[in-house]
């Protein structure tokens, strides 16, 4: 009888370990996906923010484009010659780069870098709501 009862015990033992890996193992793969539908969410972001960004920055260079055309003629026509506008527009354009070139401190990389990296530890409402 003694010998049943532990047999018995152990078989018990048995089990409830394997009931214990499986639960693992699936707690395991349960977070794995979650974590990479987080990544997935997050990549989905950025990109579609960084695509709004460079449509708005092409529609803004298209303006500024014509309107350097648009001055450049009119500057020409004020002149004499059109070339002459052209160049002229074209002296301010290298002092402004030249300017910047030598004060490089003007143009940041870090608000670029800050905008990333808090659009990626930026939780949705919807996380945070699920989450409490």
């Amino acid at each position: 009888m003694i010998y049943g009862n532990t047999k018995k015990i152990m078989e018990d033992k048995e089990t409830l370990i394997e009931s214990l890996f499986e639960k693992a193992e699936m707690y395991a793969k349960t977070n794995f996906e979650l974590y990479k539908l987080h990544a997935i969410d997050k990549s989905a972001d950025i990109v579609s923010t960084i695509a709004a960004k460079m449509a708005i920055f092409s529609m803004v260079l298209m303006t500024f484009i014509l309107l350097t055309i648009g001055l450049s003629l009119w500057i020409g026509d004020m002149l004499g010659r059109t070339y002459y506008g052209f160049f002229a527009v074209s002296a301010f354009y290298i002092l402004v780069t030249l300017l910047l070139y030598y004060n490089r401190s003007i143009i940041l990389k870090a608000p670029v870098n800050d905008s990333i990296i808090l659009q990626m530890l930026n939780e949705k409402k919807d996380e945070k709501n699920i989450s409490k």
